[in-house]
């Protein structure tokens, strides 16, 4: 199976983006790239740029997110390593011949209109691994300027 492209982001759960923002901003010196809400994940999301990579701290907009749910159960932390694929069904359908579980059976909508699936962790030695591959539809991604 051909490597990932990229480590593309590691992603962070937090309560509150707005609280944690001056950390990575005044202390860790990074760019803000954008904010933006997807809705099919129930999240708010911030993007800061850490040389090719990026961090992303993910907020969850619903109690029944997800990411609220592993919040309630693990409090703040890394939540996922986002890699970056090419072809994300082939992926998906390769991998799943290997006995890897997925979360989804297909992509979800991510960041910037992103394809996005998630491994789950029972077969990945407890880590969320993300695939994701860009394209360039944001379809139905809500960007917005600010963390607020």
């Amino acid at each position: 199976m051909k490597a990932p492209r990229q480590l593309d982001h590691i992603g962070i759960a937090v309560h509150s983006i707005r609280e944690h923002c001056s950390f990575y901003e005044d202390i860790l010196g990074l760019s803000l790239l954008k904010v933006e809400t997807i809705p099919t994940q129930k999240v708010k999301v911030a993007f800061f740029q850490i040389g090719s990579s990026k961090i992303e701290l993910v907020e969850p907009q619903d109690a029944s997110s997800p990411v609220a749910k592993f919040l309630e159960k693990r409090g703040e932390g890394i939540h996922h390593i986002a890699l970056s694929v090419s072809d994300i069904d082939q992926r998906l359908q390769d991998i799943r011949k290997t006995g890897i579980k997925t979360i989804q059976d297909h992509y979800i909508e991510g960041a910037d209109g992103a394809r996005t699936a998630f491994l789950h962790p029972s077969s990945t030695g407890r880590v969320l691994y993300e695939f994701i591959e860009k394209n360039d539809n944001n379809a139905s991604v809500q960007k917005e300027d600010k963390y607020d």
